[in-house]
């Protein structure tokens, strides 16, 4: 779950340039009371979104179960649609089967507001997936925005029109974005008609007017928009999707747009048209530079797009975006100077190699860095795996198998699994790069809780990485350096460390010991030499309580964690609170199992992890519930229950940590009654779950 709403729910921060639309608002909020599909439609520019987002936070209280957003402009096909939504609702996707099912579970019994922003390029697919989970959840409205409506029975279509062109609203809008107060009878008045009141054309002009003023941008909008079609830049020719009778004043405005721009400026908006989601000045540079833009010139030329609104300002963390109908006009220039195949290249090649850096940051102080560096980049690191598939499927699976497990720890194991599946089918590369998607593949499955198909991959794992050495291996022999030829690298290390972890979750904690303390003891060098090493000895630890050797686990994991702490790696120091806490419980000291518990709920929502969550809340409300603590314990378990049902799963976790679960919280049960028990518990439940993870964060002591 978002550790930062304060509601249930998650939408985005709302424009602050929202005008007027009053009758349209009361439209759409009367419709959603009304109807359970409601699709705001509407050219390309027209406000479409923000009156959509408006609705939706004056709607949101209205949902017991919140109101979410989709931005579905960021996908290029419908592979990853169901993905993207569960993603949006906060279902962690640990479910296996069929794309649809988890979310359908995840929303069956909830009532809540869906909003789908963008659909118009996947209409057909999101009609088949709203169709499907409305039949699947009654309590289920959705918000949807599209150029045209999606076809669903039941839907209730509301047409968007442009401001009025000589209205109050109009002229509010351009004053608002200029940050001028201009008189309604003078040239602000008649570019609000000449633009026939579209608010994005408006806020293109009111760019312009900032560095021209009022009179000379009304002076050239007459020439622009009084020249015959064919000089109107009138590239945007989706007829399909818009009325074309709206659309051309929209094409005018941005391709006047376009040509009041520097050259550089022209090339920069079409190469940036690449990119999906948010950038930074780094990305850009990289992705973008060639010719006549490089590093001296490009930040001057974002800096002029940004002036005249064609790029929105960089948000708190330095990030711009396009939004995507004139993304769109610099895809069509793009193509046109028929560089559009060269900066996609550039594009993925970039993104490969910010998820090769992530991966070799994992190990060491800035994980957490580049762990959420990959989050934040996940629209781009996905457009360009689509890319990598279809024109280079080796480096494919080298980009795959150097984010998935970031992705899996995020909670996004369908992308991860969808990803390493297409890249693993599609490659024919072997060696280092195979062994670690399928290691990738094989935790991805397991998180899933597939555990024959991830037998199958965990064996194929130990394959490829024996493979792999032993090339590696035979080459550094012939080059004459045959010293630890023998000794199992990263490769088997992780493979052992796989077979281990699927070990331990089917209950067989001797196979999990067997399997990675045969390879450490064979392997050279400690814990904190590579992240291999580091989670076999953590499966080791895992193993060694699930054998009843408690006071060794104890003692290896708090030397583990004491590494980790110096090292500042947060993932694995996060599992060992978890390992330290069902110590505790076993050992009878339900205080200590609290203390950790806390701990690894801190690194989990660090981590933003929800299956991490859960597990932790379990953990804590076994030790609260072995403590006496009945109602703590009822309300740290209902969150629990909150936290898992966004995981798509039914609460599991390892097999000792359930059955003392049970048995503690049938205590506390009948200790405070089962009524009162069922009350806390359903309160909790039904909550905020983030209130929930706060309250049992606090600890003892606290209200």
């Amino acid at each position: 779950m978002r550790d930062t709403a304060s509601v249930r729910g998650h939408l985005p921060d709302e424009n602050p340039g929202f005008v007027g639309r009053r009758t349209e608002l009361e439209r759409v909020s009367a419709a959603l009371a009304e109807h359970r599909l409601v699709t705001v439609t509407g050219v390309g520019g027209v406000g479409k979104t923000r009156l959509a987002l408006r609705a939706a936070h004056r709607a949101a209280e209205g949902y017991p179960d919140g109101a979410w957003w989709t931005d579905l402009g960021q996908l290029d096909g419908e592979r990853l649609l169901v993905a993207l939504v569960a993603d949006s609702v906060d279902l962690a996707d640990h479910t296996p089967g069929t794309a649809a099912t988890g979310l359908c579970r995840r929303l069956a019994d909830a009532r809540l507001l869906l909003v789908l922003d963008s659909c118009e390029h996947l209409a057909e697919p999101c009609a088949r997936l709203v169709a499907e989970l409305l039949a699947a959840a009654p309590g289920l409205t959705v918000l949807a925005t599209s150029r045209r409506p999606l076809g669903v029975a039941g839907e209730e279509t509301i047409a968007l029109d442009p401001l009025p062109p000589a209205g109050p609203d109009a002229l509010a809008l351009i004053r608002r974005a200029a940050g001028e107060d201009f008189p309604a009878a003078g040239p602000a008045g008649e570019i609000c008609v000449r633009l026939e009141g579209i608010p994005l054309a408006l806020e293109l002009a009111a760019a312009q007017i900032r560095l021209q003023g009022a009179e000379a941008v009304r002076d050239q909008l007459g020439s622009r928009l009084d020249a015959p079609p064919g000089a109107r830049f009138d590239l945007l020719a989706h007829t399909e999707r818009v009325w074309p009778s709206r659309h051309q004043t929209l094409r005018a405005a941005i391709g006047w747009s376009h040509e009041l721009s520097t050259p550089l400026e022209r090339l920069l908006w079409a190469r940036l048209s690449v990119f999906r989601g948010p950038f930074d000045l780094a990305s850009a540079t990289a992705v973008c530079s060639g010719g006549p833009l490089d590093r001296a010139t490009l930040p001057e030329a974002l800096d002029g797009l940004v002036r005249s609104s064609v790029v929105r300002p960089p948000d708190a963390a330095g990030r711009h975006r396009m939004l995507d109908t004139i993304r769109e006009y610099g895809a069509t220039w793009l193509d046109r100077t028929g560089e559009a195949g060269a900066v996609a290249d550039r594009h993925a090649a970039h993104f490969r190699g910010l998820a090769r850096k992530a991966e070799t940051e994992w190990h060491g102080a800035r994980q957490l860095r580049w762990y959420r560096t990959v989050d934040a980049h996940h629209t781009d690191l996905r457009t360009a795996l689509d890319r990598l598939l279809r024109t280079d499927p080796d480096a494919a699976l080298d980009l795959v198998g150097s984010v998935a497990f970031a992705w899996s720890c995020r909670g996004r194991l369908r992308e991860a699994r969808d990803g390493l599946e297409q890249a693993l089918l599609l490659s024919e590369a072997r060696g280092r790069v195979r062994a670690r998607a399928l290691w990738a593949l094989g935790v991805t499955l397991v998180l899933q809780g597939e555990s024959g198909p991830a037998q199958d991959v965990s064996e194929r794992c130990a394959r490829e990485a024996r493979h792999a050495e032993y090339a590696e291996h035979a080459g550094s022999t012939e080059r004459g350096g045959a010293a630890g030829r023998d000794r199992p690298g990263d490769l088997t290390l992780d493979a052992a460390a796989l077979a281990g972890l699927l070990a331990l979750t089917t209950g067989r904690p001797t196979a999990a010991h067997v399997v990675v303390g045969h390879v450490l003891d064979a392997a050279r060098g400690g814990p904190a030499d590579s992240a291999a090493r580091l989670r076999c000895h953590l499966v080791r630890v895992f193993a060694l309580t699930g054998l009843g050797r408690l006071a060794e686990a104890r003692d290896r994991a708090l030397r583990l964690r004491a590494l980790c702490e110096e090292l500042d790696e947060h993932w694995t120091r996060t599992a060992l609170e978890y390992q330290l806490a069902l110590t505790g419980l076993l050992e009878g000291d339900p205080a200590a199992a609290s203390g950790h518990a806390r701990a690894m709920l801190e690194g989990t929502r660090r981590l933003g992890a929800s299956l991490g969550v859960a597990l932790g809340l379990d953990v804590l409300a076994t030790a609260l519930a072995a403590a006496g603590e009945g109602e703590r314990a009822a309300d740290v378990s209902g969150t629990g229950e909150a936290y898992w049902r966004s995981t798509g799963q039914p609460r599991r976790g390892l097999p000792g940590l359930r059955a003392l679960h049970e048995k503690y919280t049938d205590t506390v049960r009948a200790s405070i009654g089962e009524p009162a028990y069922e009350e806390i518990f359903v309160r909790a439940l039904t909550g905020l779950p983030q209130d929930g993870l706060d309250r049992a964060l606090r600890g003892p002591g606290h209200a």
